[in-house]
């Protein structure tokens, strides 16, 4: 235990200080498209700074570290129970060393003993696989980004918008619009279209895990990541809502089974702050490979 516990550790802290690559990527072409001397460009040169200054220090790309969600891909026969207790400690290690900030109170009391460790916290989605490997994922969510995540059931008379994609397209874009300068932008989507009202929100939390330069294998479900993406940042909403052409970095969209009565979508807003790395750990517990 001691081994996965110092893994799980090590997928905090580099969570927590250092933006993945393709998150990175995204940022540097945006800086690029941006007018130069505007508000924009300032805002996305202080967050690359910001991005830098955090690596080079190992500490906290924002004061709030946020919820703390793993999801271990494990093989048949697991000990999930062990892994639960790896994880709680290493959070526990991690808040102790300054890795994650003490984030998490108690909701009667508001009290926070400065663990991070409580009822669902941190939380974690097991999914258990055939195969024999062992990855674990993991994503430190803001709570400014949480708050403007949205749900809306179809049909929505106000909008307009039918039990359809196009239906889809226009509550989305909404959620967007209602969004603009909260949530730490320049964002990204996390999207489930059907499910119920809980599962459809974990499973637009999960496409989160996708790199943001895969493409989607539903070619409808592909255009309308790319049509999203591209009317959003159209908007004129841009960074931190300042203005500008670049209102989201990327749009993953994911579908769930829906009973007839029931069309919802549910929208995931991660921030600029888009915390999220992985690890494929050997059968003792050692990191053998970094996913993103």
């Amino acid at each position: 235990m001691k081994a996965l516990q110092d893994s799980l550790l090590e997928l905090i802290r580099r969570t927590s200080a250092e933006i993945p690559e393709d998150v990175h990527q995204c940022l540097l072409a945006a800086l690029e498209k941006e007018k130069k001397n505007t508000i924009a460009e300032s805002a996305l040169r202080i967050i690359e700074q910001n991005i830098e200054l955090a690596k080079r220090k190992s500490q906290p790309i924002c004061q709030d570290t946020g919820s703390i969600l793993f999801y271990p891909d494990v093989p048949v026969g697991f000990d999930q129970i062990t892994f639960g207790d790896a994880a709680r400690a290493a959070v526990r290690e991690a808040t102790k060393r300054g890795f994650l900030r003490q984030n998490s109170v108690d909701v009667l009391t508001g009290v926070n003993d400065g663990t991070n460790v409580g009822p669902g916290s941190p939380t974690l989605h097991f999914h258990q696989r055939r195969s024999s490997e062992l990855e674990v994922r993991l994503i430190l969510k803001g709570g400014g980004c949480e708050n403007v995540g949205a749900q809306y059931s179809l049909p929505n008379e106000k909008l307009h918008a039918n039990r359809d994609l196009d239906g889809c397209r226009k509550v989305i874009l909404d959620a967007i619009w209602q969004a603009q300068g909260k949530g730490c932008g320049p964002g990204i989507l996390g999207i489930c279209i059907g499910g119920d009202r809980a599962t459809g929100y974990e499973f637009s939390k999960q496409q989160l895990l996708r790199p943001l330069w895969d493409q989607n294998p539903n070619p409808q479900l592909d255009e309308l990541e790319q049509d999203i993406l591209r009317s959003a940042n159209e908007l004129g909403i841009g960074p931190m809502g300042f203005g500008g052409k670049t209102t989201l970095l990327g749009v993953k969209i994911g579908v769930a089974n829906r009973l007839p009565a029931s069309y919802f979508v549910s929208i995931s807003y991660m921030c600029w702050a888009f915390r999220r790395q992985g690890v494929l750990l050997s059968s003792a517990g050692e990191i053998e490979k970094w996913l993103y």
